[in-house]
C-alpha cells in the first residue's frame, strides 16, 4: 500500500515488516530444511525466502509437482514464519538452468540468445514465445496452487523470476531480436519517457542497446507476472543483480536487461503487474550502500532488500533501510547446508557469525508490526554509523536526537566512536515530546530544535520495556547513571519510551 509516496506492506490487515532471511540455491528441497530451521530461530527472522524450481515443479510439460512447495507451508506454518516464494523459471541470474529438461533438450523450440559474433551463449532468449507460455503456464499453476493451498496466507510475496538478464553480452543478436532492434520504439515507452518517435538507436543512442534488451526481457516478465496475477493476486516482485551506482558504467561489466538503477522508469512502464523492483546489494562500503537505498526507494517502488551479504560488518545496514523506510530485509545464505557464497562477502552461519543479524531482529521483533506503521505514516528514522564519523543529528521537528558512537558512554565528552562501525539507533515520534528509542553501541540523547531559545532539555520520564500484542508494557524507569550522560545503548537489545520538557 501506498501513502504520501511511503509504502507498507499489509499482511493480516496491519503493515507488516519483513525480518527475512533466504536459504542457499539449492536449500529448499524437504531433506535440507533441517538445516535451515534452526538457522532461523536464531535469527529470529519472521519471513524466510525459499526458492521454488521449476525443473522440480513441472518435471514432465503440463504435470505439475506440489509436493514440495507443501512441504515448506508445512513447515514454514509449524515454526510460525512466513515465506516469500522466489520462482526459479526462465532466469536464474541470467541464466536458464532451472528450466525442466524437456526444455533443456529442445533448444530449437526453446532458445539461447545469440552474441554480437553469432555464437550462442547461456542466456535464454526473451523471444520465445515457446518459453513465454511454458513458464506463464507453470507460474500460473504455482499461484492458483497457492491460491487454494494457503489460505492462511503463509505467503506473503512472490519473486517472479531471479536476477534477470544476460551476462557476457548487451542483448540478443539473434535475426528476430535484430529486426526488433531496427523496428521503432513501442509507444508505451516512448509516453513512459517522454521522447519523440524512433527506432532503438536513434531514441535512446549510446544506451539503445542495453535499453531494447531491457525492455524485452520486462515484457517477457510481465506477461508471466500477469498470468500468475490473475489467478492469485499477491504482491510480485523482480530483484535486479546491481551495477556500481557511484561508477556508472555499461554491459556487459554488470548484467544487461534487468532493473538496474538506470532502467527502473523503463521498467515500471513494461512491467506493471510487477509491484516492486528490488536490489541485491552485496556492497561492503557505506557509500554505495546508501546510494542504491536512495535510488530505489521511490514515490511508485516500496524499498525492500531482498537479497545482502551476511557477512557480520553488514549487518548494521538493516537499521539503514529502515531508516528509508524499507518493507523488508533478508541477508543471503542463511543456512548451514555447507555452502558459502565467500566471493560475495559471505560469512560462515555459526552462531558467532549470526549474532549481529539476530540483535537486530530480537531488538525489532516484538515491535515489528509498530515499526512498520510508524515508517509508513512517516515518522521513524534510524541512523547508522560511519567510519569516520562519531556522531550523527536527526531533525526531529521542535527536537533534535543526537546519536553518538563508542566507548566510553559515561562523562560530559562525547563517544570517540566504535572500533569498527558497528552502531546503529532509530527514534520514532509517538507525539509532540514523547519518543520511541532503541540502538547499539550508541549513545541517544535530545536537543531543543531551536538553540537560541536558550532553553535546556529535561528527561520527563525514560521507561524501559517491550511491546506484546501492540501495546508497550514498561519494565523499569530508568534515572541517575542511567540518563545522566544520555541514553546509552550497548549489544543488549533495549527499547525506551522517552517524554521530554524543557527548563
Amino acid at each position: 500500500m501506498e501513502k504520501d509516496g511511503r509504502h507498507a506492506l499489509f499482511v493480516d490487515g496491519a503493515p507488516y515488516l519483513m525480518l527475512g532471511a533466504q536459504v542457499h540455491n539449492s536449500s529448499a528441497w524437504p531433506g535440507m530444511l533441517p538445516k535451515v530451521w534452526p538457522v532461523i530461530e536464531q535469527l529470529h527472522a519472521n519471513t524466510v525466502e525459499m526458492p521454488v524450481y521449476w525443473e522440480q515443479f513441472e518435471p514432465r510439460q503440463g504435470q505439475f509437482d506440489t509436493t514440495v512447495v507443501d512441504t515448506l507451508l508445512a513447515q514454514a506454518r509449524a515454526h510460525h514464519v512466513r515465506l516469500v516464494l522466489l520462482w526459479f523459471g526462465t532466469w536464474k541470474n541470467g541464466s536458464g538452468h532451472y528450466m525442466p529438461e524437456w526444455m533443456k533438450l529442445a533448444p530449437e523450440r526453446y532458445p539461447r540468445m545469440t552474441d554480437a559474433k553469432g555464437r550462442p551463449i547461456d542466456s535464454p532468449s526473451p523471444y520465445s514465445k515457446a518459453a513465454l507460455d511454458a513458464d506463464a503456464q507453470a507460474f500460473t499453476a504455482l499461484m492458483r496452487h497457492l491460491k487454494a493451498a494457503d489460505p492462511q496466507r503463509t505467503v506473503v510475496m512472490v519473486q517472479v523470476e531471479n536476477e534477470a538478464g544476460t551476462w557476457g553480452a548487451v542483448r540478443d543478436y539473434s535475426p528476430v531480436a535484430q529486426k526488433l532492434f531496427e523496428g521503432p520504439v513501442p509507444d508505451k515507452l516512448l509516453a513512459a519517457l517522454h521522447k519523440p518517435a524512433g527506432n532503438w538507436q536513434e531514441v535512446f543512442g549510446a544506451d539503445a542497446e542495453e535499453f531494447f534488451h531491457a525492455w524485452s526481457v520486462a515484457r517477457y516478465i510481465e506477461q508471466v507476472a500477469a498470468a500468475g496475477k490473475a489467478a492469485y493476486p499477491l504482491p510480485l516482485y523482480v530483484n535486479a543483480a546491481l551495477r556500481d551506482p557511484l561508477k556508472p558504467s555499461r554491459p556487459p561489466s554488470y548484467e544487461s536487461g534487468g532493473p538496474t538503477d538506470n532502467v527502473l522508469d523503463l521498467w515500471k512502464a513494461a512491467a506493471p503487474s510487477i509491484d516492486v523492483l528490488a536490489p541485491d546489494i552485496y556492497m561492503r562500503d557505506s557509500a554505495p550502500y546508501w546510494k542504491v537505498l536512495e535510488l530505489y526507494r521511490r514515490p511508485d517502488n516500496a524499498l525492500f532488500i531482498p537479497e545482502t551479504s551476511n557477512s557480520p560488518a553488514g549487518a548494521r545496514f538493516f537499521f539503514a533501510a529502515l531508516g528509508r523506510q524499507a518493507i523488508g530485509y533478508s541477508p543471503f545464505g542463511m543456512d548451514t547446508t555447507g555452502y558459502s557464497n565467500a566471493p560475495l562477502g559471505a560469512a560462515k552461519t555459526d552462531p558467532e557469525s549470526l549474532e549481529p543479524f539476530a540483535m537486530n531482529y530480537r531488538l525489532i521483533g516484538p515491535m515489528m508490526r509498530e515499526i512498520a506503521r510508524f515508517n509508513f505514516e512517516g515518522k521513524l528514522e534510524a541512523v547508522v554509523e560511519e567510519k569516520g564519523k562519531p556522531s550523527q543529528t536527526i531533525e526531529l521537528g521542535s527536537w533534535k536526537a543526537v546519536v553518538s558512537y563508542g566507548m566510553p558512554q559515561f562523562g560530559s565528552g562525547n563517544p570517540p566512536g566504535n572500533p569498527e562501525s558497528v552502531g546503529r539507533a532509530l527514534v520514532a515520534q509517538l507525539g509532540d515530546n514523547r519518543f520511541l528509542v532503541a540502538g547499539f553501541n550508541c549513545r541517544v540523547d535530545f536537543q531543543v530544535g531551536d538553540a537560541a531559545s536558550g532553553k535546556q532539555r529535561q528527561f520527563l520520564r525514560v521507561e524501559e520495556g517491550t511491546y506484546e500484542n501492540g501495546a508497550f508494557r514498561p519494565i523499569r524507569i530508568w534515572n541517575g547513571d542511567q540518563t545522566d550522560w544520555g541514553l546509552n545503548f550497548t549489544s543488549a537489545p533495549q527499547v525506551l519510551r522517552v517524554s521530554l520538557g524543557t527548563y
